[in-house]
């Protein structure tokens, strides 16, 4: 890994699931680079008519407040251009940020990335 690539602590992997755009999030979601990485992506996918996504969060290792101001963002900039934003495998950690911050109320949350894809359909 070269020094660049090490500066940027977040990763991001986008694949298609039954029309769905599943975005894997993998390392920090911290002020700075990560955020706006993250909210360029959101916002490129919507650009690009993706009106379903998903962020997979199960490789998420650390978010703050700046993270979480991106989610929020992210999410109204998503839903006001007619698309949605949905969250899956947040693990233990994630869930009690987001209750304690009154967030879980937000987002739409899914255990796992199947049921999160799943629930486009319903």
């Amino acid at each position: 890994m070269d020094e660049e690539e090490s500066k940027v602590a977040l990763k991001l992997t986008t694949r298609e699931v039954d029309g769905v755009t599943v975005v894997a999030l993998d390392g920090r979601i911290v002020l700075g680079e990560e955020s706006s990485a993250l909210r360029e992506k959101v916002k490129s996918l919507v650009a690009e008519g993706k009106k379903k996504i998903v962020l997979n969060m199960d490789n998420i290792t650390f978010i703050d407040s700046a993270g979480l101001g991106t989610l929020v963002a992210s999410h109204h900039s998503a839903k006001n251009q007619g698309a949605s934003l949905r969250l899956c495998h947040l693990g233990a950690k994630f869930t009690e940020v987001l209750q304690i911050t009154k967030l879980m109320t937000i987002f739409d949350v899914s255990n796992t990335e199947a049921e999160a894809v799943a629930s486009f359909s319903k």
